[in-house]
């Protein structure tokens, strides 16, 4: 009895410690959107219509992020119960945010990011999941 006690308090260790790591990575990026919330990254690029285009340049970024443990446990009994869940939806919001503002890092100085594309995949089964944020950054002339 005492052996699983010991590894139910392990798991919610685990789980919390995992929250908070989460909890911060969202405020990072909530800290570095509002910092970056200048340079637009649109999808069209009709953006550029009447603007004299001194350069642009293909822009790149990408990111591979994993649920914990502990959280892919609990996502695990949800897949037995049925809903959402959120853990993996955490996963692909986080990854898709830290490709665009890691896109966005890589252009500086450029006035607007257009045909915004981002891509995401799987990583093996275990909860991986990786994001691919690609995009024109135009230099106005």
């Amino acid at each position: 009895m005492s052996d699983l006690i010991t590894l139910v308090i392990l798991i919610v260790i685990g789980y919390v410690s995992g929250s908070i790591v989460e909890r911060a990575h969202y405020a990072s990026i909530a800290r570095r959107e509002e910092r970056s919330s200048s340079l637009a990254a649109v999808t069209g690029e009709d953006f550029l219509a009447d603007m004299p285009v001194g350069r642009a340049e293909l822009v790149c970024a990408n990111i591979a992020l994993s649920a914990d443990y502990f959280k892919l446990i609990v996502s695990g009994l949800r897949n037995l119960l049925g809903g959402e869940v959120t853990v993996h939806e955490s996963i692909l919001d986080r990854a898709r945010r830290e490709a665009v503002l890691r896109l966005k890092e890589k252009a500086p100085g450029a006035d607007i990011i257009v045909n915004l594309r981002i891509e995401t995949c799987t990583i093996g089964d275990q909860g991986s999941v990786q994001a691919i944020a690609y995009g024109t950054a135009v230099y106005y002339g």
